[in-house]
């Protein structure tokens, strides 16, 4: 028989980690008499991080006192006490290996069932002093699990633990834990997995995201990581020469750029983007390619920036005929293969990677309803305007909207423009666009986060709307209180004596030191937004785009990233290195 050794409760507080403050409810003390369970929590329980930790599916943390005795010995530690691991329920008895995502349990005069092992995060190595246990936890097969509160009611230490169900398919934590974060996956256990109706929304999620990747197999962790695309054709840079430079706009230029070295062009899928290397100074840059792949060039189309050296350069200084270098195409954000409407919306430069899905829907000579919204501020400033028309023209059903937010006086509407405004939920209501439809959306930050916000509304699925960002992406720091957005910028102090480290989004070139433990510490030294959580190679939050070099890690991934990426917390450069950060 099982027993509840510990209730364990601890309230969120601010912490100091690196020069940051970190607001965690890691922290759990054990408690005398009984203490009541709700739906969502323990009373004088609470989650810092609700995103990544609590809920309905993650109300109670449970660690085993097996697991107590496993560590100390292997990490030789004898001061170990209940709620370090910022579990509410230490017990005696329930192993990973022996308990099963939807087996329910009695414990006190409340009810419980199983939904899923733990996520770890880098929390529990600040509690721990112990840096790397976030990774230790999945690769030893001790992760603990979260219990769903089926009747609330009231526990206490010394409780008996009755199992009064078994969950289907009979799949212990251990097994679901190790299914997610360690290969290999195999198809009929990621099924098995599917059919079980408590696991976690966030983890059937990623095991149906598993699933897809079995068909369509294209390296790394799909539950995990970015959306699995194909490996890039080539590795480092190609040069290209400019074989025409074209004025689409007063603000945007189009080079046509054909390969120098004799090779070919490798196909790219509509919507993704290269990394271009040019000028003296080898100024690294990402542009979407602007048009479909034809067999021998590409087309990217740079809008000048103020103070933007790079598009500066492109406009004033480079000339037909000048060599740059291109990195292989990539990146997740393309069309989907399927018979649903299309909705592409795009605001000023933003329209590039969607005017390339427009080409090959053209190309394709595709049936489906295909919609074209695009915004900017004038016809000055409107770029592709009689190529887009051309190839609508072509299709057998679309629909096309074009907003200016400051139209010129020259500006006609109903035949340059369609409406005065922006693109928003109002007008796309208006509009009566297709709620079943894939939406593709790039442009500004606030442009796509202000539409993923309207098309959730308006009742389409997340699922169905996809994003892309020029520049750096959104950054995501669990736990850290917010900071001004600052700059990127070199790191203080003297230059590293290493290799060079390209930022390719942020445009920075920084020289690595040995001050750094990982390119994810010196992207933060240089302020570039990064996306982590785990910091030991788990999570795969963190995964990037290896444009050129290699790297070493350590520690050692426990699921390895999609080929031509890298997971940047624990990865260090084996030479100069171009990030797609």
């Amino acid at each position: 028989m099982a027993h509840l050794l510990s209730v364990n409760v601890g309230l969120p507080r601010d912490v100091a980690w690196q020069g940051r403050t970190v607001h965690t409810g890691i922290w759990k003390a054990p408690i005398t008499g009984p203490r009541r369970v709700r739906r969502l929590n323990i009373d004088g329980d609470g989650q810092g991080d609700t995103a990544g930790h609590g809920g309905e599916q993650r109300a109670v943390y449970v660690y085993q006192q097996e697991s107590y005795r496993y560590w100390q010995e292997r990490l030789g530690r004898a001061n170990l006490v209940p709620g370090q691991f910022g579990e509410n329920f230490t017990v005696d008895g329930l192993s990973d290996t022996k308990v099963c995502i939807g087996d329910r349990y009695r414990i006190g005069s409340a009810l419980f069932e199983v939904t899923q092992p733990r996520v770890t995060c880098y929390r529990l190595g600040i509690r721990m002093e112990e840096p790397d246990m976030a990774a230790l936890l999945v690769r030893h097969g001790r992760p603990g699990f979260y219990l769903r509160v089926i009747e609330e009611g009231d526990v206490e230490a010394g409780d008996e633990i009755t199992q009064v169900a078994s969950g289907p398919e009979g799949m212990s934590v251990c097994e679901i834990n190790a299914l997610l974060y360690l290969p290999p996956h195999p198809r009929e256990r990621l099924e098995r997995a599917l059919k079980i109706p408590a696991l976690s929304r966030g983890w059937h999620h990623s095991f149906v995201a598993l699933l897809a990747q079995t068909d369509q197999p294209a390296g790394g962790n799909a539950g995990l990581g970015p959306a699995a695309s194909p490996p890039p054709a080539w590795r480092g840079f190609r040069p290209f020469r400019v074989a025409r430079k074209i004025a689409e706009s007063s603000s945007v230029t189009s080079l046509i750029l054909e390969p120098a070295d004799e090779g070919t062009v490798a196909t790219a899928l509509p919507g993704q983007f290269v990394v271009v290397r040019l000028g003296p100074s080898a100024m690294t840059r990402s542009y979407s390619l602007s048009r479909r792949t034809d067999a021998a060039s590409y087309r990217i189309s740079v809008k000048r920036e103020t103070h933007g050296a790079a598009s500066g350069y492109v406009a004033d200084q480079l000339e037909t005929g000048e060599i740059v270098e291109l990195g292989a195409p990539r990146g997740s954000f393309t069309l989907r293969q399927d018979a649903r409407p299309v909705v592409l919306l795009s605001a000023g430069i933003g329209v590039t990677p969607v005017l390339a899905m427009l080409h090959a829907l053209a190309a394709d000579g595709t049936t489906q309803e295909v919609w074209w919204l695009h915004g900017t501020r004038n016809g000055r400033e409107h770029p592709f305007a009689a190529e887009a028309r051309e190839l609508l023209a072509g299709l057998a059903h679309h629909h096309s909207h074009i907003c200016f937010s400051a139209p010129d006086p020259t500006d006609r509407p109903g035949a340059d423009f369609d409406s005065a405004g922006h693109l928003n939920q109002h007008l796309l209501e208006q509009l009566n666009v297709p709620r079943d439809g894939d939406f593709y959306l790039c442009g500004p930050a606030a442009f796509t986060g202000d539409l993923t916000a309207g098309l959730l509304a308006l009742g389409v699925a997340s699922d169905r709307i996809h994003t892309e960002l020029f520049g750096s992406k959104p950054s995501l720091t669990p736990g850290i209180a917010a900071a001004p957005k600052v700059q990127v910028h070199k790191p203080a102090g003297a230059p590293g004596p290493g290799p060079m480290v390209s930022f390719a989004r942020s445009g920075l070139n920084v020289c690595w030191g040995a001050a750094y433990a990982s390119l994810l510490e010196l992207a933060e030294a240089c302020d570039v937004p990064v996306r982590w959580s785990c910091r030991t190679g788990v999570c795969h939050n963190c995964e990037s785009g290896l444009v050129a070099g290699a790297v070493a890690y350590a520690p050692d991934p426990l699921d390895p990233p999609a080929d031509g990426n890298v997971l940047i917390c624990c990865a260090r450069p084996q030479g100069d290195v171009v990030i797609d950060l």
